[in-house]
């Protein structure tokens, strides 16, 4: 369930040793299979138990890559929401039962729909306090809601509300458009009803966005509230320094009794980011001292597998599935030549990429489609040429096409992090190709904290591997997919993959979008590959589930909605 405008999605999970023990994902290194979706509108909390679990200690997760933002308005990468579930609650969220996702009632039940489809009531529990003490209220959701709409001020925020509620395409948010908005409404204290322009059937799925956690209107600090913003899960902030670290403690005002969700286990978290990656998978690995009791967030590195094979460490090491794609973005308003696009296609050398970039049976597999197969509507149909993700690359080839076009010298530009090494290899070979295809070739430094922000600035004097470049299903069908990344309005609203603006495209996905989940499966599927013969972004790999904790870890799980840990039942052996 949740989108990724990433630098490269990170695919995360948890697990402990032994691994009787804790919650195990479900993959392998097999093909991804097909991900389904199931809600249960009676579960209630408290959370079931995890099975050995402790209580006390404080687990330290490292990261190379930097969440962009801990305002929930202003979240949308899936590594920021897996941890904000551990002091935001929304309106729903899922449940991970025996490795498959189940969405719950969590701050309000699963919602009712109008007859004409256009109108959703969602009764909020009672009991619900933040922090500070106060209690959540059903104002402080509507709020919330209306605060999405400010994208002046929270520019990196999901945008579904945009296009499906009422007046979302006139709507600018409550500094700017005051408290009226016709798309949201309470009823007395416990009532909450969102008016939609069209129906929006997947609507129960989108709540459970941190974008949905209540907000008092009182205590909004605009920018400034994602440095201390109120909790409402079982963590709150301690101490927060951006682009560095995270550290959180017990919420003592967190009541159990109406979470069906997270547990409470430790004491506290330190989140630790910029790290190399591979020196601290292999601290983790080791689990002296510490390190024990540590994860490390990022995809195990392949160099490291040599050391977990035909031993008694495989259960350090997590393996699942993730509903994430990665992709090479094109920007088709710079490079709207198709021939410039399939020469760029031809060059790059795939396998030598995934090589360099730790990429193994363990965390991916060659994409050749848009829809990660874990996504109703995913088709397994015969690639384009050069759109496998895999292969040598033929920069003769390319050259030729780039000739034929009479684009010879041709100039690519891209940002890539000039601090990780990693980033500067894969940014050189990338060069290398092209640069032999015949193409003229900028790419750009920028520091780990600016790149996200770098990539994601369509107005940036670049024109390929913008953000995103990898997606990860909001929810599992193709209608968290196709509409949001390929419509002309994806541009305005910084999600868009090609950067295209055709109307009679954007007919033929309202079309879709508009039929029942079941009919428009197939729909979604055709559009895929349609979409893919114009190289507007070039599928690169699907992602899979394999990382490493300490041997002191249990409780952990993979959650598949989002390719990421699920934090909330994890717990230290003491």
């Amino acid at each position: 369930m949740a989108a990724a405008s990433v630098a490269l999605v990170l695919v995360l999970a948890g697990c402990g040793s032994p691994s009787s023990q804790n919650r195990s994902g479900t993959g392998d290194t097999g093909r991804i299979t097909t991900q389904q979706s199931a809600m249960d509108p009676n579960a209630k909390g408290p959370a079931p138990e995890v099975a050995g679990a402790q209580k006390g200690g404080t687990l330290t997760v490292y990261a190379q890559a930097v969440p962009m933002s801990f305002d929930p308005t202003d979240t949308y990468d899936v590594d920021a929401q897996a941890i904000e579930k551990l002091f935001f609650r929304s309106p729903t969220q899922y449940a991970l039962r025996n490795g498959k996702a189940v969405l719950v009632p969590d701050l309000t039940d699963l919602g009712t729909v109008s007859p004409d489809k256009l109108t959703w009531t969602f009764a909020m529990k009672p009991g619900i306090r933040y922090d500070d003490g106060t209690d959540v209220k059903v104002d402080d959701l509507a709020y919330a809601i209306k605060r999405s709409f400010a994208r002046d001020v929270f520019p990196g925020g999901p945008t579904y509300q945009l296009s499906y509620f009422k007046d979302g395409d006139k709507y600018q948010g409550p500094y700017a458009g005051g408290d009226s908005f016709a798309g949201v409404e309470t009823q007395g204290t416990d009532k909450l009803l969102i008016h939609l322009a069209k129906p929006f059937a997947d609507l129960p799925f989108f709540m459970s966005f941190p974008m949905f956690t209540p907000i008092p209107q009182a205590k909004d600090t605009k920018q400034d509230y994602q440095n201390r913003p109120l909790a409402t899960g079982p963590y709150v902030f301690s101490e927060y320094v951006a682009g560095s670290s995270l550290t959180l403690k017990k919420n003592p005002h967190w009541d159990p009794n109406t979470d069906p969700v997270r547990h409470q286990y430790l004491d506290g978290w330190n989140f630790r980011w910029g790290g190399d990656a591979v020196s601290t998978q292999q601290r983790v690995l080791n689990s002296a001292g510490a390190d024990a009791g540590a994860m490390q967030a990022e995809q195990i590195d392949s160099s490291l597998i040599p050391q977990i094979t035909g031993t008694d460490q495989p259960v350090q090491l997590v393996r699942g599935q993730s509903p994430c794609v990665n992709v090479l973005n094109i920007d088709t308003r710079k490079i709207p030549d198709v021939n410039v696009r399939k020469a760029i296609a031809k060059a790059i050398n795939w396998d030598a990429l995934s090589k360099a970039s730790g990429n193994n049976p363990y965390t991916a597999e060659p994409a050749s489609s848009f829809l990660s197969p874990t996504v109703q509507g995913y088709e397994d149909y015969p690639p384009y040429p050069d759109l496998t993700g895999a292969g040598a690359g033929d920069p003769e080839g390319a050259k030729k096409i780039l000739s034929d076009a009479g684009k010879l010298g041709f100039e690519l530009s891209w940002y890539y992090t000039n601090s990780v090494p990693l980033a500067q290899q894969r940014s050189a070979m990338r060069a290398d190709d092209l640069t032999k295809a015949g193409f003229k070739v900028k790419a750009i430094g920028a520091s780990a904290a600016d790149i996200r922000a770098r990539a994601s600035d369509y107005d940036a004097p670049v024109n390929l591997d913008q953000a995103p470049r990898g997606w990860c299903s909001d929810w599992p069908t193709g209608s968290s997919w196709i509409p949001t990344l390929f419509q002309s309005r994806s541009v305005a609203e910084g999600n868009s993959w090609g950067m295209q603006q055709d109307s009679a495209l954007d007919a033929e996905i309202e079309a879709a979008a508009a039929l029942p989940t079941d009919e428009a499966a197939g729909k979604w599927a055709e559009l895929d590959q349609k979409i893919m013969s114009r190289y507007v972004a070039l599928p690169w790999f699907y992602n899979k589930t394999a990382f490493l904790v300490g041997t002191k870890v249990g409780g952990a799980e993979a959650d598949p909605t989002q390719g990421q840990p699920s934090y909330v039942g994890m717990f230290l052996r003491q």
